[in-house]
């Protein structure tokens, strides 16, 4: 039941290709160690080789995904490096989140190339589910219980807490300049004492993340 739930999940996403599933670990190993996959989702309770030790035998290692109904694995999947971990039932807003964190590892490829301005992710709205590029979010700005995704075309109002902001975006392009703002740090234009511009817009520049946004640019 829990491999046709990612199959499903896996087939609502532009972004993955689904190559195969096993049930039995040891037909997954002869699988992986001859074909090249980047991401595999895997469960840890299964026949003759647990989720954890199947890893361990990979190399290199695709990135991992684990999925599992029990929370104490949390720790050990951390220390294998996994890239999230999913407790059953899964939820498709969770599987989002997990899906997304593999864009921002791997951009989407064209035409053989590494494009970064065309890695997206999928942000979920009440109850619709948009697919936009990470080149086109501006910054985020939080509003109460939700959070404005600004986008050059649109803005996208989400439910979410900014403390789990960088589960949506990848810390390695924003960065976090107030503790109501998160901004894309390529579309910065002009950057003040107290306050930067994005876009026209002037966003404030809290005294605690001062350091932090002057030290991600390198600046003194």
């Amino acid at each position: 039941m829990a491999l046709d739930v990612i199959e499903r999940y896996c087939s609502k996403s532009n972004l993955l290709d689904l190559k195969a599933t096993f049930r039995e670990p040891v037909k997954a190993i002869e699988y992986l160690n001859r074909e090249k996959v980047d991401l595999v989702f895997l469960d840890i309770n299964m026949p003759d080789i647990s989720g954890m030790q199947l890893v361990q035998t990979l190399s290199p290692r695709p990135m991992i995904i684990f999925t599992t109904a029990y929370s104490h694995y949390a720790v050990d999947s951390y220390n294998l490096n996994a890239l999230d971990y999913l407790l059953k039932p899964i939820t498709f807003d969770r599987f989002l989140a997990a899906v997304n964190k593999a864009v921002a590892t791997i951009p989407v490829k064209n035409n053989g190339a590494a494009r970064d301005d065309e890695a997206t992710i999928f942000i979920k709205s009440g109850p619709q589910t948009y697919q936009v590029k990470l080149d086109d979010i501006l910054y985020l700005e939080k509003d109460g219980n939700y959070i404005t995704v600004h986008l050059k075309d649109k803005n996208i109002l989400i439910r979410e807490n900014m403390g789990d902001i960088f589960d949506l975006v990848p810390e390695i392009g924003f960065v976090r300049v107030h503790k109501s703002y998160v901004v894309a740090v390529k579309h910065i234009s002009l950057i003040e004492v107290h306050q930067l511009t994005i876009n026209g817009e002037k966003i404030p520049i809290g005294s605690t993340y001062r350091e932090n946004l002057k030290s991600r640019l390198g600046l003194k």
